[in-house]
């Protein structure tokens, strides 16, 4: 199986492109697309946004029918699927999920296609293992990490900056958008080759893992 894998920032391609690994070993291929953002699903599912400004939903409807047309010409033998990775932010789970299928069900050939949403920031995703998170910040607080619920709707990212980040999240949001992301880019090159993916306790990574595993063959 072939997986091409959408992500809506730079530092979920970081950590992505230690993890998936982990999870496929050699069960599959896969090439990871970072975006500059998530954006917002097009009312008309057509998408006139300038795809040069790389936002992820806005570009979403043109990308599945790309994909779905270039996977209706692979042979048989070549399956292939793509994976949408994206934050939840302050949406509503279902009705989000229920307007990315929708997005697909208007694709004809529409491609294989799973939704993996991160609940509430992909930040989610390292709190499922603090051994990992500990690992790479000897000194991270042990009590904000052992506070955090997994998958809960607590501000994910500050949580883990008040964790790690010298001055907690106060400090690093009076630095602005960039100086967020650049560190969450460093959280993500720290953590991820510590995380032991068989074990993690977020369940929006483990839905994400199942969904790989299920589309490629011989992985259990």
């Amino acid at each position: 199986m072939h997986f091409e894998i959408l992500v809506e920032d730079q530092s979920g391609k970081t950590a992505l492109d230690t993890l998936v690994p982990k999870i496929l070993g050699d069960g599959g291929t896969f090439n990871i697309h970072p975006y500059k953002g998530v954006g917002r699903i097009p009312k008309n599912l057509q998408g006139t946004a300038d795809p040069s400004k790389r936002i992820l939903l806005d570009q979403l409807p043109r990308l599945l029918r790309g994909y779905g047309n270039t996977f209706a010409s692979y042979p048989d033998d070549y399956p292939a699927a793509v994976i949408i990775v994206c934050d939840l932010d302050d949406k509503c789970l279902k009705t989000f999920r229920g307007e990315l299928i929708r997005v697909l069900d208007a694709c004809n050939p529409a491609p294989e296609t799973r939704f993996c949403i991160a609940i509430e920031e992909g930040e989610a995703w390292f709190l499922g293992d603090l051994t990992a998170i500990k690992t790479a910040y000897p000194a991270a607080k042990d009590s904000v990490l052992n506070g955090y619920v997994n998958d809960s709707i607590c501000g994910t990212w500050e949580r883990l900056a008040d964790a790690i980040f010298p001055g907690g999240s106060g400090k690093l949001g009076q630095q602005g958008w960039q100086a967020i992301g650049a560190e969450k880019s460093k959280w993500a090159e720290k953590i991820s080759p510590h995380m032991d993916v068989e074990i993690n306790a977020s369940p929006s990574f483990s839905y994400f893992r199942s969904k790989l595993r299920e589309l490629a063959p011989g992985i259990q």
